[in-house]
């Protein structure tokens, strides 16, 4: 995690680094495997390492566009960056470049591969719904995600499932079928992909349902005002309802990263969920609120 004055949660860093090391084993026996096909090994090498570059240095780049979001300026929009500014200082950490989705999903992200490379986005949809301390606690949640880096893990956790589902994709088109009419290994490393797909599904979920119990968590201490996120979060959950479906499946591709599932109900069970159920936040929160206004002698 970053210096801040964000609190630190040995959960999330335990979760991350879990995640990050059997996904990463996950990765490398596939890859193993594929050169033990027959595949050369520079290639598949090169091709890994060009991915991952790729991935590491667009990604922020590709959840922009996932949302149509667009940088702005304080002359733009200076009572957003005045916000952010505040929370910054608060915060003791760099503040992020700034962006607005044109879209009335009201939802809000953090992406960047660092607190040095990240951006706040926040939707019109949003400003237009919350008031000034309501915003406030979800830019603090969403710059928590900044300041623990868990951005960057669930980026990279996704690339992997990428990868392995474009190895399923492949299978599916050509067949695996090989000139020498021997095409177990091919079977084997198809198979194995399948399974690291829905491992790393499985486990991005697990973790992004906790990074957002901890980015609410951080947030509502930072700012002191767990009970105006619990308002944002509430308001947010009830007009998702009303939005059209077209709308929210324009967004839905960046689901992990919101500060609110993009879904109007109980469209998804709990097992594939981004997001922790509104009243387990809820519960969270006013937990928050009343340990805050506990006396401290």
């Amino acid at each position: 995690m970053a210096s801040t004055r964000f609190r630190s949660d040995a959960g999330l860093t335990a979760r991350m680094f879990l995640v990050m090391l059997l996904l990463g084993g996950l990765y490398v026996s596939v890859m193993a495997a594929i050169i033990a096909s027959g595949a050369s090994a520079g290639i598949v090498i090169v091709l890994a390492a060009a991915f991952g570059i790729g991935q590491w240095y667009f990604s922020g780049t590709l959840a922009m566009k996932a949302m149509r979001a667009r940088e702005v300026s304080p002359n733009e929009a200076p009572e957003l960056h005045g916000m952010i500014d505040r929370m910054c200082a608060l915060a003791d950490m760099p503040k992020p470049r700034v962006a607005i989705a044109d879209t009335d999903v009201p939802n809000a992200f953090a992406t960047g591969r660092s607190p040095d490379h990240s951006v706040v986005c926040v939707t019109t949809g949003i400003m237009r719904r919350l008031d000034a301390d309501e915003l406030e606690g979800v830019l603090a949640h969403e710059l928590s995600h900044v300041a623990h880096r868990d951005v960057l893990v669930m980026t990279i956790a996704g690339f992997l499932g990428v990868a392995a589902g474009l190895v399923i994709r492949w299978g599916m088109l050509f067949g695996g079928g090989r000139r020498d009419g021997n095409s177990a290994p091919f079977i084997v490393i198809w198979l194995g992909s399948i399974v690291v797909y829905i491992i790393s599904f499985l486990l991005t979920r697990v973790l992004s349902r906790y990074r957002e119990m901890s980015a609410d968590r951080s947030g509502a201490y930072l700012t002191g005002k767990p009970s105006a996120l619990a308002s944002a979060l509430t308001k947010i959950t009830g007009d998702m309802a009303r939005i059209p479906s077209r709308d929210l499946r324009e967004v839905q591709g960046a689901n992990a990263f919101l500060f609110a599932p993009a879904i109007n109900g109980k469209s998804i069970s709990a097992l594939f969920s981004t997001h922790p159920s509104l009243e387990q936040r809820l519960d969270q929160l006013a937990k928050i609120s009343s340990d805050l206004s506990r006396p401290t002698s």
